[in-house]
C-alpha cells in the first residue's frame, strides 16, 4: 500500500452504486463442498473434533444396553419365590452401574473436548475470512465499488461471517454426532430385538418424510433472508451517511417507507424460513411420543408371551428417545446448514471477485527523486463498464514539468475520471498515459500511487488523535513537522483550542466543520513529498477568507510540483500555466487564463457565469 493518504479511497463517490446487489447464491451442495474445501488447514483439528464427536455418540448407544441388563438384574430381586424375602443381587447391580457411570462421564468428556475444538475452529475461520475479505477489498478495481452497495459488502464482512462461524461452531458436531447415534441405535435396536425395532423405526418414520419435505421447501427463504439483509444493510449504511440531507430535503418519510419495504421483505423471509424450520422439533416430539406408545404397546405383548423382559422395553424407551432425538438433531443441524449454505455463497463469491490485473511482471520503477515531472496523455479512451459510451474521447494532453495545470468543465465532463486514469485506478481502453515518458503500463499502481500526492472533495478522517491524521502511513515525521503544515494551512489556532490540542481523538460525533476537516487533510499533504500533486476540489468545502490561505499554502506545496488541479471556482486557477477546458470527454480549448478569455469561448463564458454581475 502506497503512503499516498488517499490512493485506496475511491476519488469519487458520484459513480458509487447503491442499487445493484450480488447473484443469488446458486446452490446448496455446491455451496457447502466449497465451504468444506476452504476447510482444509482445520481438516485435522475438525477430524479430532467429529471422531471425539462420534466415540460419544457411540458410548451413549451402548449405556441402553447395560441398562436393560441393570433393569433384569433389579427385577429379579423383585420376583418372591416361594415365599422367600427378596434378594437383589448388589455385586451385579454394582458393576453394572459404575460401567454406566464410567459411560456416560466419557461420553460427556469426550463431547466437551470436541465442543472446544469446534469453538477453536470456527472462531480461526472466521478471522481468516475475514482477514481474507480486508486483503481482497485492496486487491478490487474501483468498478467493482462503482456496482456494488457498501452497505451490502459490510453484511458479508459481518452477518454472512458471522454466520457461517456460528453453524460451524453449533451445527457440524452436532450434525456428525446425531448420524452415528442414528445408526448406532438402528443396529442396537435389532441386535436387541427385531420385532421392536421395527415397531420403533416405522413409527418414526414419518418423521423423515415430512423432514424432507419441509428442508426442500425452506432453502429458497434462507437464501432469500440472507439477500434481502443485505439490501437493508445497504439502505441503512446509505440514509446514515447521508442523514443530515435526508433531513434537509424532508426525506424521512420517503426513506422511512423504503425501509419499512425492506424490513418487510427481511420479516417475510425469515418468518418463512423459521416457521418451516421451527416445524421441526414439535413434529419430532410428537414422533417421539408415537414411538414410546407404540414400544410400550408392543413390548407388553412380547413381555406376556415370554419373548423379551421388562429390561429390553426399559431399553428401548430409552433407545426410541436416541433415535427420534437425532432426527430432531439431524433436522436442526441441516436448517442451520441452510443458512450456512446462502451464507457461505455470499462470501465466497466475494472472494472470487475478479481482481486487479496481476502486475508481476512490471519491473520498471520510477523513485520520487529521479522524476523530472513530465506527464503525456496521448489519444486516451475510457469507457465505464456500464456505459453505452466512452466517457474520455482520445484525450491528449501534455504537462511539462513543474506546471500548474488546471482541469475545468461541466458537470460529467470527465474531469476526475482522467485523474483516476492517471492514477491507475482505472485501466485505459486505448491510447497512454506517460510519466517521463515511461508508460504507466509499465509501472505499477503502488509507484505510480507513491508519485503523487492527492487531496479530494470528499474528507476522510479516521478515529484517532489530529496528530495520527495529520501523518497517516508516514514514516519520520516529527511534531515541529505536523505543526509546521497545519500552521502553513491555518488550521494551527483550531487545533490549540481544542483539549490535548494535537493529541486529541477525533471521533465520528465530533462537531468538526467540513472545512476544518478539509484543512487537515490539505495539511496531511502538505507531509508528503512527491512530485506530482492533484486538487480533486480540494477548497470547495471552506470560506472564501480560508480559500485565499488556503491557496497560498497550495502555492507553496506546489512549487517544485507538476500540479493538476480540478476546480469549479475558476477564480483559484487564474494563476495556471495550462487551462485544459474539457467537454464530453475531449479538450476543446487550452491555453493561459488571459489566452484563454481573448479566444471569447467556453471557459470565458464559464469565467464571465461566476464573476460577472448582470446589468
Amino acid at each position: 500500500m502506497s503512503n499516498n493518504d488517499q490512493t485506496r479511497m475511491p476519488p469519487r463517490m458520484g459513480r458509487m452504486g447503491r442499487g445493484r446487489n450480488f447473484e443469488k447464491p446458486k446452490n446448496f451442495k455446491k455451496a457447502i463442498k466449497r465451504l468444506f474445501s476452504e476447510l482444509k488447514n482445520f481438516k485435522v483439528l475438525i477430524f479430532i473434533a467429529l471422531l471425539l464427536a462420534s466415540l460419544g455418540s457411540v458410548l451413549s448407544i451402548i449405556a441402553p444396553d447395560k441398562l436393560s441388563n441393570l433393569t433384569d438384574e433389579i427385577s429379579k430381586g423383585l420376583v418372591v419365590v416361594n415365599s422367600a424375602e427378596p434378594f437383589m443381587n448388589m455385586e451385579e447391580i454394582k458393576k453394572i452401574a459404575i460401567f454406566l457411570a464410567g459411560l456416560y462421564i466419557t461420553s460427556a468428556l469426550f463431547t466437551f473436548i470436541q465442543s472446544i475444538l469446534m469453538v477453536d475452529v470456527a472462531n480461526k475461520f472466521a478471522k481468516s475470512l475475514r482477514s481474507r475479505i480486508s486483503n481482497k477489498i485492496n486487491k478490487l478495481p474501483l468498478s467493482f465499488f462503482d456496482k456494488n452497495s457498501t452497505g451490502d459488502i459490510l453484511s458479508r464482512v459481518t452477518n454472512d461471517v458471522d454466520t457461517i462461524a456460528q453453524s460451524m461452531n453449533q451445527s457440524l458436531a452436532s450434525l456428525v454426532s446425531s448420524v452415528t447415534l442414528f445408526l448406532g441405535t438402528i443396529i442396537m435396536m435389532f441386535h436387541t430385538n427385531w420385532i421392536m425395532a421395527i415397531t420403533a423405526i416405522i413409527s418414526s418414520l414419518i418423521g423423515f418424510i415430512f423432514m424432507f419435505l419441509i428442508l426442500g421447501k425452506s432453502q429458497k427463504y434462507f437464501i432469500a433472508r440472507q439477500r434481502e439483509l443485505g439490501k437493508l444493510n445497504g439502505h441503512i449504511e446509505e440514509i446514515y451517511s447521508g442523514l443530515n440531507i435526508v433531513k434537509v430535503y424532508n426525506g424521512k418519510k420517503q426513506s422511512d417507507e423504503k425501509f419499512d419495504e425492506l424490513n418487510e421483505s427481511v420479516y417475510n423471509a425469515n418468518r418463512k424460513s423459521q416457521f418451516l424450520s421451527g416445524l421441526m422439533p414439535p413434529l419430532m416430539n410428537f414422533i417421539g411420543n408415537f414411538g414410546y406408545v407404540a414400544v410400550c404397546i408392543v413390548g407388553a405383548l412380547l413381555t406376556m408371551n415370554d419373548i423379551i423382559t421388562f429390561g429390553v422395553i426399559v431399553a428401548f424407551i430409552t433407545y426410541v428417545r436416541l433415535f427420534t432425538s437425532p432426527l430432531s438433531q439431524i433436522a436442526q443441524a441441516m436448517t442451520a446448514l441452510q443458512s450456512t449454505a446462502a451464507a457461505s455463497e455470499r462470501v465466497f463469491e466475494f472472494v472470487d471477485e475478479e481482481e486487479m490485473t496481476k502486475e508481476e511482471n512490471l519491473t520498471k520503477k520510477l523513485k520520487k527523486d529521479e522524476v523530472k515531472g513530465k506527464i503525456e496523455f496521448e489519444n486516451v479512451v475510457f469507457q465505464y463498464d456500464n456505459n453505452d459510451k466512452p466517457t474520455i474521447k482520445n484525450f491528449s494532453a501534455i504537462a511539462k514539468a513543474g506546471q500548474k495545470v488546471a482541469i475545468v468543465g461541466p458537470t460529467g465532463a470527465g474531469k476526475t475520471t482522467m485523474v483516476n486514469l492517471l492514477m491507475k485506478f482505472y485501466d485505459i481502453n486505448s491510447g497512454d498515459i506517460k510519466i517521463d515518458g515511461i508508460s504507466t503500463k509499465e509501472l505499477t499502481r503502488e509507484n505510480v500511487h507513491d508519485l503523487f500526492t492527492m487531496v479530494l472533495q470528499d474528507t476522510w478522517l479516521f478515529n484517532g488523535t489530529i496528530k495520527e491524521n495529520i501523518i497517516y502511513n508516514q514514516e519520520g515525521i516529527t511534531d515541529e513537522d505536523v505543526k509546521r503544515v497545519c500552521k502553513a494551512v491555518g488550521v494551527e489556532h483550531f487545533i490549540k483550542t481544542l483539549p490535548n490540542t494535537y493529541d486529541y481523538v477525533l471521533k465520528d460525533n465530533d462537531s468538526i466543520s467540513s472545512g476544518q476537516k478539509q484543512l487537515l487533510t490539505i495539511a496531511r499533504a502538505m507531509l508528503q513529498k512527491t512530485p506530482f500533486l492533484i486538487l480533486d476540489e480540494a477548497t470547495s468545502n471552506v470560506d472564501t477568507r480560508t480559500e485565499e490561505m488556503v491557496q497560498e499554502a497550495m502555492d507553496k506545496l506546489a512549487e517544485g510540483k507538476t500540479s493538476f488541479i480540478i476546480a469549479h471556482r475558476l477564480s483559484t486557477i487564474r494563476n495556471a500555466d495550462l487551462i485544459l477546458v474539457v467537454n464530453d470527454g475531449n479538450i476543446i480549448e487550452q491555453g493561459n487564463h488571459d489566452e484563454l478569455m481573448n479566444k471569447n469561448g467556453f471557459y470565458a463564458e464559464l469565467y464571465r457565469s461566476q464573476f460577472e454581475k448582470v446589468g
